[in-house]
């Protein structure tokens, strides 16, 4: 016969079950605001300040582009309102928001196949928000949303003297943390400086003592949003690196707080 608290900890088991469930179907519906027929490759980019920014949209049909001539475009942002819009094979930007004249467009060539991405050009720091892409077209219609993000990061510059490798990036914001491993993943012992310009980016110099010729190192610079891991080799004429940028994603950070809850539940009710 069960006891009290098995009988607590399996009804507690069945609800975090169904709470997961109505969860899963919550953040699914609320990170995929998209109908079946208009989609994007990206509903939360992460654009470079001061960089160009492709913002996808498109319809997925495989059709032949005469059909999709006469498709209308509209990208709006929730704050501004109208970003671009394109119908009957041309730009309509008469009540376009002043703050996006003369750095948008779309790619007519790419809009008569079903492609409707936006080039913002010069990103500032004021474009991250909501944006909406809507497309109707002989094929069918709909919206996409894609959430804009800002940040500012660059590749390091990295060289090796007197046993130092040296790994220098000169413009990264918000204030990064700076982390060396070695090729067995181990934590390197290193100093990092950084310099706040007057614009608030922060510059950034690393310096990993006694490395190796032959060694192979990881540098790894990152903010919340965006990281920089560049693997750099040193060889006998100078470094061999490459560098990978990865981006977070709002509703993977909520999913993993969302498993360290329900763990944590399970191990409160396991005690009990």
């Amino acid at each position: 016969m069960a006891t009290i608290g098995q009988i607590i900890f399996y009804s507690m088991v069945t609800l975090i079950v169904i709470l997961a469930a109505l969860i899963i179907l919550i953040l699914s519906l609320a990170f995929s605001k998209s109908t079946s027929k208009v989609m994007s490759s990206n509903t939360k980019p992460v654009a470079n300040l001061g960089e160009d920014q492709i913002l996808s949209c498109y319809i997925p049909v495989d059709i032949t582009q005469n059909s999709l001539r006469e498709m209308f475009v509209s990208w709006e942002k929730t704050d501004l309102g109208l970003v671009y819009r394109y119908q009957n094979g041309a730009p309509a930007l008469d009540d376009q928001a002043l703050d996006f004249k003369g750095r948008v467009q779309v790619f007519p060539d790419a809009v008569v196949a079903g492609n409707a991405s936006l080039l913002l050009q010069s990103v500032r720091n004021s474009d991250k928000g909501e944006y909406t892409c809507s497309i109707r077209s002989s094929v069918g219609q709909g919206k996409v949303h894609i959430q804009l993000r800002t940040a500012v990061f660059s590749a390091p510059t990295l060289k090796f003297s007197n046993n130092m490798l040296t790994s220098e990036a000169s413009r990264w914001s918000p204030k990064p943390e700076v982390t060396w491993l070695n090729q067995t993943g181990n934590v390197q012992n290193a100093s990092t400086s950084f310099t706040e310009l007057p614009s608030g980016v922060y510059s950034v110099l690393s310096t990993l003592r006694s490395a190796q010729v032959s060694e192979t190192y990881s540098c790894r610079i990152e903010t919340s949003l965006v990281v920089a891991l560049t693997e750099a080799t040193i060889t006998g004429t100078g470094v061999l690196r490459r560098t990978i940028f990865t981006f977070s994603v709002a509703s993977t950070l909520l999913v993993s707080f969302y498993l360290n809850l329900v763990i944590s539940f399970l191990c409160m009710f396991y005690v009990v």
